[in-house]
Order: C-alpha cells, then structure tokens, then sequence
C-alpha cells in the first residue's frame, strides 16, 4: 500500500512544475507543494540505487547515489552564480558536506560499516578543507569576492578535481565486483539507471522552486541568508539522496547507506565545489572559494567527529544520535551567525 501511494505520490512533480509555469502561487503553497513532492523522489532514488547496487556493488551505487544526488546541487549553485549570490553558493555546499557526515551519517549508523572505506573518503573531505585555506584566509579581509582570489581558486579547485578523479578511479576498479547475485523482481540496470536519472531531473525542477519560495518565507521569518544557504538550501539540493540513503538504511542494507553519506560529502568537497568554482569562470562574477572561518572549522569537526566514530569498524545507534545532536548544535550555531559583511 506505502509503495502504491509513493508511486502515485510522483504526479506532485509535475504538478508543482505546471502550476509555478502557468499560475501565479503564494510562495507558501509552493514550499509545501515542493516539500510534498521530494517525498517521493526521495524514495524513487532510494529505490532505483539499490536496484542499481545489485549489478554494480554497494561502492558503485553508492557513487551513482552522490553523483545523481548531487547534480541539483550544481544547478542551484550555477542559478544562484547567476544571480551574484556567491555567498549563498558557498554557504550551501558548505551544508551540503555538513549535513551528509552528520545528519545522514547519524541518522543511518545503526549497525557495522567498512571503516577503512569511510575514513579514505573522510580524510579526503579532511584534506579538502585544509586545501581551501589557500583562497580563503586572504579573504577574510576585504572583498571576498575580488577577481583575484578567483584566480587563486583556480589552482586548489583543479588540484581538488584531480584527487577525486585519481581516488574515485582506485576505488571503483578495487570494489566494482556485486556484493550479492540480484534478488528476484530486481530491476534490470538500465531501467535502474534510467529511473535514478529520471528522480535527479525532477529534484532539480522541484528544489529550484523550493529555493525561490523559501526565499520569500525566509525573509519573512527573518532569517539571515547565511543560514538559509547553509542549512535550508544545503538539504533541499540534497533532499532526495539524503531520503535515499536514509530509506536504504532502514531496510537494513547499512553498507550502502554509509556509503551514500560519505561519499557524496567527499564527492561534494572534491568534485563539486572544484567543478562549480571552474564552471563560474564563464560567468561575469566568478565565484571564489573563500569560504567563512565558521564554514572551514564546521566542515572540519564533522569530518573527525563521522571519522571518530566509525574507526572501529562498528558504529553503535548511540554514536548516530551524536552526529544527529552535533549537528542540531551546529544548526543553532548557523541561525546566531550574521551574513557576511
């Protein structure tokens, strides 16, 4: 019965879509139409990943989990460079690292992970964060906007590219043999693959029009853009993979969702924000990578907290609900933080 309601759940999609189009909405009912409709594209990539994982393995699903996941995150990040919000871009990929190693991590460490696995992809999101000192530190004095700290992102962003390309590629040629035959009634892998492409072109849709009316409401809650970006927006790109791997837990299957987590904060630290930095260059306001002193030491403590707690191979349900609770402190933290002067 949940299944057939999740199915029928999709039609909120295009629903969502044909009334931002045709009809002039509140804002209000646009966030709830577009909170609704994540719902079920939430389990949609949940579903189609775990069907892929059975061909591929759990290494590689969970690849194809961050990297479909992901790609709403770069749309909302090129629509706001488009719209010379560089902060709101930082303060969002910043989240997005945040929120998968400690809210989604948390929330999914109920039982064994493959701990050398994680603390690779951990001490790269580690190593990101030290090599993005390098724009960042000039820019916490003057403009942090200034057309010459773009140029200096230029060298960490395609150092960060390479890294990714080069550990991605171990990796998947260490780990690419399936963990198990597939179940009976399994997807095939294109019909797998096609429905994760699918649920990633409808997230992109529904969290651009969830972006745009949170604006709104946020504004009329008074809220400061920092915590928009790096909390609001930072899950809503994110929604789906984080519904996703937290749906793949729940059915028990914990080394694919652990994986989803920290892949996609690693995926997000060395492919994403190198990948938009570079993309920016063709627009008239670069977007540079300085990032906030707050945004550097968060990131940080989330990577050595996720890192503590699964290095002994065996995270207990106690060490989620610290992730959970660390991160609810950072929350707080986030919402006592003004925007950047």
């Amino acid at each position: 019965m949940a299944r057939r309601l999740l199915w029928a759940a999709l039609a909120l999609t295009p629903l969502t879509v044909a009334l931002d189009l045709a009809t002039n909405p509140s804002k209000v009912v646009l966030f709830g139409l577009s909170a609704a409709a994540l719902v079920p594209l939430a389990w949609l990539v949940g579903e189609s990943t775990e069907h892929t994982a059975e061909h591929t393995g759990a290494r590689i699903g969970a690849l194809l989990n961050a990297s479909f996941g992901n790609a709403p995150e770069v749309i909302i990040a090129l629509f706001a460079i488009a719209d010379v919000l560089p902060n709101v871009v930082r303060g969002s990929l910043a989240g997005s690292v945040i929120s998968n190693m400690l809210l989604v991590l948390g929330a999914a460490l109920i039982a064994g992970v493959d701990r050398r696995a994680l603390l690779v992809q951990l001490g790269l999101v580690f190593f990101a964060v030290v090599l993005l000192l390098i724009p960042s530190v000039p820019g916490w004095h003057g403009n942090p906007d200034r057309h010459s700290l773009a140029l200096v992102s230029i060298g960490p962003a395609a150092l960060l590219l390479v890294v990714y390309v080069v550990t991605t590629t171990v990796g998947v040629r260490t780990r690419a043999r399936p963990d198990a035959e597939p179940r009976a009634g399994s997807w095939s892998l294109p019909v797998a693959l096609a429905a994760l492409g699918g649920a990633t072109v409808g997230t992109a849709f529904v969290s651009e029009i969830l972006v745009h009316s949170l604006k709104q409401f946020a504004r009329t809650a008074g809220l400061t853009q920092f915590f928009i970006s790096i909390v609001i927006v930072a899950i809503v790109g994110n929604a789906a993979e984080h519904g996703g791997a937290i749906l793949i837990a729940r059915r028990g299957k914990m080394r694919l969702a652990t994986d989803i987590a920290v892949s996609s904060s690693a995926q997000v630290g060395l492919f994403v924000v190198p990948l938009v930095m570079l993309m920016s260059l063709a627009f008239s306001h670069p977007l540079t990578l300085s990032f906030r002193p707050i945004e550097l030491i968060t990131m940080g403590i989330a990577a050595f907290t996720a890192a503590a707690v699964v290095r002994d191979g065996c995270a207990r349900r106690r060490e989620g609900v610290l992730l959970v609770v660390l991160y609810g402190v950072m929350v707080v933290a986030f919402g006592l933080t003004p925007d950047r002067a």
